[in-house]
């Protein structure tokens, strides 16, 4: 098995995991609406490192979400990862939160889709067969009645999900699953494929998936 550290910050969940495909050595969740990730993450790797009992040295990878999600929590994660790949000498593995958040929910029967919150009633969100195939885009939708009689039967999960949780109540062709969260994890066995097949990322040019570009306004210039 190898050694891989995980980070998943692309939510409102901090969450930082060590193991590889066959075991989850140890994991640290931490969900805040203060987003505190900036303070968390490195105190979770921490943790997580001590609790396995494995070394910095001994890391072989380190694995991180990409998003889409919130703008800070992925700059905060990504910067953490690439620090610690930069430092250790180990590769980095950019994987999809949108993917993680489907893996985390465990085995569905039927259309999926795995839902990040994108504020107000919004979110991102990409549809995936049973098998986990995925067969959309990534897309941000906002989710109200017109919206939910177009699509056709699915689950639906995650913290973009779980704000609409009254929305589902009248559309029963849509299965709501509350509370699941894309934890670091469940990244640990698509990221040690991604390790055994050398399928890494390039450790400079890894950027954030956002989901859709930040809206950067000028301040209004005073009055003279």
């Amino acid at each position: 098995m190898a050694l891989i550290l995980a980070i998943e910050t692309s939510t409102r969940l901090c969450s930082v995991a060590i193991g590889g495909a066959e075991q989850v050595l140890a994991e640290r969740n931490v969900e805040s609406e203060r987003m505190e990730h900036a303070e968390k993450v490195n105190v979770l790797v921490a943790e997580v490192l001590a609790e396995s009992g494995v070394a910095m040295s001994e890391l072989q990878a380190v694995a991180v979400g990409i998003g889409p999600g919130s703008y800070t929590g992925l700059r905060i994660g990504l910067s953490a990862a690439k620090g610690l790949c930069h430092a250790l000498g180990v590769p980095i593995i950019g994987l999809s939160t949108l993917a993680i958040l489907y893996d985390a929910a465990g085995l569905l029967s039927g259309e999926a889709r795995p839902m990040i919150d994108a504020r107000r009633m919004e979110v991102f969100t990409r549809r995936f067969a049973a098998d986990g195939r995925p067969l959309s885009e990534v897309e941000s939708v906002v989710l109200d009645d017109a919206w939910a009689r177009m699509v056709g039967a699915c689950t639906v999960f995650g913290d973009g999900a779980d704000k609409a949780a009254a929305l589902w109540k009248t559309h029963p062709r849509i299965v709501h699953q509350p509370g699941i969260r894309p934890l670091a994890g469940a990244m640990l066995p698509v990221a040690e494929k991604r390790f055994a097949a050398g399928s890494f990322d390039d450790l400079a040019y890894l950027v954030p998936a956002y989901g859709k570009d930040a809206r950067v306004t000028q301040p209004a210039k005073r009055q003279g």
